[in-house]
């Protein structure tokens, strides 16, 4: 039993380590910032001046050296000096053999490939590891599953700044964001390798966590290089009005502003209750399946249209695990209280954390309306995820994630969740996408004795990942008769970011509502967790805790930044019209 002083969460280390680690970053990301001060200017110059240079002299070349002066050998350092590891990007990039560019595009694409090779190794690594026990075998299955996703991610970015045969570059605003997305994600998929090995918390697994921490070093600081590029350099470069290749996105727009495939019948599917679906599951055999694993088996790999499941009233116990390729399924149900999806697989009982999820799906574009999610196992289990989402631009809808400890796994990527119903106890909202939460039901409900609930734990590991946990307009409320302390959450990594706003919060929080990760130990100064216009008995502030990272009073602008509109840029993907769906953009 784990009480208020001894309780662990999900990856949680040794305090004296965390503590002395937290020091390290604070120090390290204090001369980062002044750095990055003094650089800024010189990087808008260095590079301002190639871009000009380039768009004025049509005789000139990628590999020519402009009349400025500004050497192949000076831009790459100027690119580099963005990001977390200068000396790393620069030793890598520089030794390819077409690394002689003043170009930003094809230096970012060169530390794309960089990241690509070093992930591969790192890959066959981890495939070669000789597990000791079945618990650290489990660890390793997850790793070699989340570093294959990293590659993918990788790979993907780098056939996205192609176009036709003839490769021609394409960069916009909306595919610049995009590219930081699945980097981010590359950077989590990593991070969650070493949080399967680390919550075992044994000899056998320890020793193998040193191991791969020390083989990831290089693949992580790759992946964080390009995504330093493309959040300093080309997004710098389109705020100051340089042309970046400006066109539409690749699979281009309907006319209603939309990507093609969120077309008129992808709004359809989420604003009618009447829908035609492809396929259909009943356990009472008036479907064509009884099982849902059944009917997602038949859906094409990478599909580019929309497959639609409909999944009759009752009560299925499945695992279900959609994987990266399975793109475009909308599963349906009749309603989150008649259609339950459920599973009891746990920590305790042997199972990484990852993979407890009863419901998991990676594949792009997956929207869930009217079900039910669940993880049974119970407070004693300790990590029973309901339902895990690495799915970018994901929708659920009148859905209900209900369980315990970890229930919602918002892993990584775009996701929106409006009208939902979640349940659970400590860190039963947690992961690293970029993710908003509006009009949800929100409801802690009571822990095992001598334990704390912690709302939400949010995993940005890294300052350029463009990832948060954003809750807008919701209602906070007990599930039950709640007694135990219950905050909206605490930072889970060196910066984590949450706001909650315009929200309503009931009388059952803690005064100082949030809680650090380690007990009495404020987090790093650099997490930024926030408030916003919130209503109710439990909104207010006087009593809050006073962390540096911590804002009680968000202006609107800083609050602005965490909208759909600007978070998840769900101005382009998401579905907007005259409907009980529509989703607030802005505040």
């Amino acid at each position: 039993m784990d009480s208020i002083n001894s309780f662990k969460g999900y990856g949680k280390v040794d305090e004296l380590e965390q503590q002395a680690f937290h020091k390290k970053t604070r120090k390290r990301i204090i001369i980062l910032l002044v750095s990055s001060i003094i650089l800024v200017a010189v990087i808008v110059a260095a590079v301002a001046g190639v871009l000009i240079h380039k768009r004025n002299s049509s005789s000139s070349s990628d590999n020519s050296v402009p009349s400025s002066g500004l050497t192949p050998a000076s831009s790459l350092k100027a690119v580099c000096d963005v990001t977390l590891y200068p000396d790393s990007c620069y030793s890598s990039i520089s030794s390819l053999p077409n690394s002689n560019t003043t170009d930003p595009e094809l230096l970012f694409k060169l530390s794309l490939r960089v990241a690509v090779n070093e992930l591969a190794k790192l890959s066959q690594y981890t495939s070669k590891i000789n597990a000791q026990e079945p618990r650290l075998q489990e660890a390793i299955d997850v790793c070699a599953t989340v570093l294959d996703d990293a590659l993918d991610r990788l790979n993907e970015s780098i056939s996205s700044l192609e176009i036709g045969g003839g490769g021609e570059k394409l960069l916009s605003t909306a595919k610049i964001s995009d590219l930081r997305t699945w980097l981010t994600a590359t950077i989590t998929d990593q991070e969650t390798c070493l949080d399967a090995l680390e919550e075992l918390n044994s000899t056998a697994g320890n020793k193998t966590l040193l191991d791969v921490r020390t083989a990831m070093a290089n693949s992580t600081q790759f992946a964080s290089n390009s995504l330093a590029i493309a959040t300093k350099i080309l997004v710098l470069l389109g705020e100051i009005g340089i042309p970046i290749h400006r066109r539409l996105l690749g699979f281009g727009g309907s006319e209603s502003g939309f990507p093609d495939w969120v077309g008129p019948d992808e709004r359809r599917l989420l604003q009618e209750n009447t829908t035609t679906a492809d396929l259909v599951v009943a356990q009472d055999g008036s479907g064509k399946f009884k099982t849902i694993r059944e009917a997602l088996a038949t859906v094409p790999k990478k599909s580019k249209t929309r497959h639609v499941i409909y999944v009759k009233e009752g009560v299925y116990s499945e695992k279900i695990d959609l994987d990266k390729n399975t793109w475009n399924v909308m599963i349906y149900g009749d309603g989150k209280d008649k259609t339950v999806v459920t599973g009891s697989l746990n920590f305790v009982d042997g199972t990484p954390t990852f993979a407890t999820a009863t419901f998991a799906v990676k594949g792009k574009g997956f929207i869930a309306r009217d079900i039910a999610f669940k993880n049974t196992a119970g407070p004693a289990k300790h990590q029973a995820v309901a339902f895990r989402s690495g799915s970018d631009m994901s929708v659920f809808y009148r859905c209900l994630f209900d369980g315990f400890q970890d229930t919602l796994y918002a892993h990584s990527n775009r996701q929106f969740y409006r009208d939902c119903d979640i349940t659970g106890t400590v860190d039963f909202i947690f992961g690293n996408a970029a993710v908003v939460f509006q009009n949800c039901n929100i409801m802690p409900r009571q822990p095992l004795p001598n334990q704390f609930n912690t709302i939400t734990a949010q995993g940005k590991k890294d300052p350029n990942q463009n990832s948060a946990i954003s809750i807008q307009k919701c209602k906070f409320s007990a599930f039950d008769k709640l007694t135990a302390p219950t905050y909206l959450g605490r930072p889970w990594k060196e910066f984590s970011t949450t706001v909650i706003m315009q929200s309503d919060i009931g009388s059952f929080l803690n005064p100082l509502g949030w809680i650090s990760w380690i007990p009495n130990v404020e987090p790093a100064n650099t997490i930024l967790y926030g408030e916003y216009q919130n209503s109710g008995p439990g909104s207010g502030l006087e009593k809050r805790v006073k962390w540096a990272g911590y804002k009680p009073t968000l202006t609107d602008v800083e609050a602005g930044k965490f909208t759909v509109e600007s978070l998840i840029q769900g101005s382009e993907w998401l579905p907007l019209a005259d409907s009980s769906m529509r989703y607030d953009s802005k505040l």
